[in-house]
């Protein structure tokens, strides 16, 4: 019990201190353009990835954490010296004075220009750093399984690298798909398993947009990833004016169930991403993401979130 409690916690320090490796990286290019694939190298993790895990342990999009710190940085510069609001602005990667305008006041609900005036607040967003927490106490099913590759058809959309830009995208996707008769026509074509509704992320790496392999050879440091969301069944359907049909290869998967509504298969991927993973002895796999929704009723759903891995 001893070793294995060391050995969970050795692997939590690596993971911990890759993350405040790719947080230090940031900071020192928060007047650049922060890459995210070398962030993600730094993390050794897909940018998908390190931008899933640094929102779910720091409850904020990586894309406005950085937004924070920059503009937070930016007032410092406006409240200590005689700089131009457009050379801040310039310095902070901003090409209009309105865009950084706009930005900073969305960030201390106040215009550059006023700062200096008696009382104007400011908010001030010092650098994150992570660090171990005990959690766990509440208990997590799963299962390992190995599967065989297997056949889905669907409808799909590509992504914004910056996942915060997609919030919106695939909640449209679902209800348009509903509205329209799109989930009827698919749950026709069902016949294979897993069986039930899927949503499947996958980041590409080398695969180009229209290639229907659901994987990645090219490792987590790719750096010409393509991500799609897509909204399909297990079927042996063939492409047509309608669906796209997609090869998802053999992978082990991690399978976790769950019940409840839509927010609650979020914070079931939550504590997969923090709780589980980091101990697991498992690491993410280039192959996709899959949430098995098992019944139709979303107020009442039952589902899984499938999770494609590999041993350390």
């Amino acid at each position: 019990m001893r070793r294995r409690a060391a050995a969970e916690w050795t692997i939590n320090m690596e993971w911990i201190d890759r993350l405040n490796k790719a947080i230090i990286y940031m900071e020192e290019h928060m007047t650049d353009e922060i890459d995210y694939e070398q962030a993600a190298k730094i993390a050794c993790c897909s940018p998908h990835h390190f931008q899933r895990m640094f929102a779910y342990l720091a409850n904020v999009h990586l894309s406005e954490y950085i937004r924070r710190r920059r503009m937070s940085l930016a007032a410092a510069d406006l409240q200590s010296g005689d700089k131009k609001i457009i050379d801040i602005a310039m310095k902070y990667g901003y090409a209009s004075p309105t865009a950084f305008n706009r930005a900073f006041q969305s960030i201390h609900g106040v215009a550059p220009s006023l700062i200096k005036e008696s009382g104007a607040v400011l908010k001030s967003f010092p650098p994150i750093s992570f660090k171990i927490t005990v959690k766990g106490v509440e208990e997590m099913n799963f299962r390992i399984e190995k599967r065989d590759a297997f056949n889905i058809v669907g409808i799909f959309e590509l992504m914004q690298k910056d996942i915060e830009k997609n919030s919106e995208i695939v909640p449209r996707m679902w209800n348009k798909a509903t509205a329209d008769g799109t989930i009827e026509k698919l749950a026709a074509k069902m016949d294979g398993q897993p069986k039930g509704l899927l949503g499947v992320s996958i980041c590409n790496g080398c695969q180009p947009p229209q290639s229907n392999v659901l994987s990645c050879e090219c490792g987590d440091s790719c750096e010409c990833e393509t991500w799609r969301y897509i909204i399909a069944v297990a079927s042996s359907a063939e492409s047509d004016g309608t669906f796209k049909a997609f090869a998802v290869p053999a992978f082990t998967w991690a399978i976790f169930p769950g019940e409840g509504q839509g927010p609650d298969i979020q914070e079931l991927e939550k504590r997969i991403i923090t709780e589980w993973l980091p101990t697991s002895g498992y690491e993410y796999a280039n192959g996709p993401d899959i949430e098995v929704y098992l019944t139709p009723d979303p107020q009442n759903m039952k589902f899984e979130v499938w999770l494609p891995v590999t041993k350390k």
